[in-house]
């Protein structure tokens, strides 16, 4: 099948706040205020969104605990799994009707996310496996995170105009621009959360509430900016 998109050849989908509900930002917060820390908008930025043992760091200094990046990381999954225990991971609602119109739309469609493809993309998501690309469904990307430059260029080989990102933080929105890769944000919109106004900072043109929201017509507008090499300069 052909593609109705002009430019666009693969979809990244971020797994938890676009496709899984939110698990990890609520615990990151109540973790940090717990252990007497602050959560601020640059705590935010530097745990969530980083490698494992980065976050771990980051909240040991914004706590001052006197833990190791591991001894902290290990404590905030302890944590995030008593969360699970009343907030259990769920699909969001859409992420089938999201998926759907991607395929509709005749483009390679990839997930990718900080936990092993086991962990995330077959327990969760694997019902589904037929939307995603048939080599390559998952992409970890916890060892370098935010794993732009890689899925785009090392792992698929497309340009990066050629690929839109589809996340909840706008730190992989921050690389794609640098890129010039596509992005459409799902801010993460928590009364705690600050990635809605980080975004508009950094200059996102696209946001939805909802993923329900992404259309076919959506879909065409980014492409076409993207053709026009305008998605980050400004409307053609």
């Amino acid at each position: 099948m052909g593609s109705s998109l002009q430019k666009i050849r693969l979809v990244a989908l971020d797994s938890d706040g676009v496709l899984l509900n939110d698990t990890y930002s609520p615990v990151i917060e109540r973790f940090v205020t717990r252990h007497g820390g602050q959560y601020t908008a640059a705590v935010e930025r530097g745990v969530w969104g980083s490698p494992q043992l980065a976050a771990g760091q980051n909240m040991a200094l914004a706590c001052k605990l006197p833990w190791s990046a591991k001894e902290t990381i290990a404590a905030f999954f302890e944590e995030r799994e008593e969360y699970l225990k009343e907030h259990p991971v769920r699909m969001t609602e859409g992420a089938g009707q999201l998926l759907a119109t991607l395929r509709e739309a005749g483009v390679r469609t990839v997930c990718y996310g900080g936990r092993n493809r086991e962990y995330t993309f077959d327990t969760y998501l694997g019902h589904l496996a037929e939307y995603f690309d048939a080599e390559i469904p998952y992409v970890d990307v916890n060892d370098f995170r935010p794993g732009t430059k890689e899925i785009v260029r090392d792992i698929f080989g497309y340009d990066f105009d050629e690929v839109l990102f589809v996340d909840d933080i706008n730190r992989v929105a921050e690389v794609t621009k640098v890129l010039g890769a596509g992005f459409l944000g799902v801010p993460a919109s928590m009364p705690h959360n600050f990635q809605r106004a980080e975004m508009e900072a950094t200059g996102v043109r696209y946001t939805v509430d909802d993923i329900r929201e992404i259309d076919l017509e959506l879909l065409q507008k980014i492409d076409q900016e993207l053709a026009a090499g305008t998605l980050w300069t400004g409307r053609s």
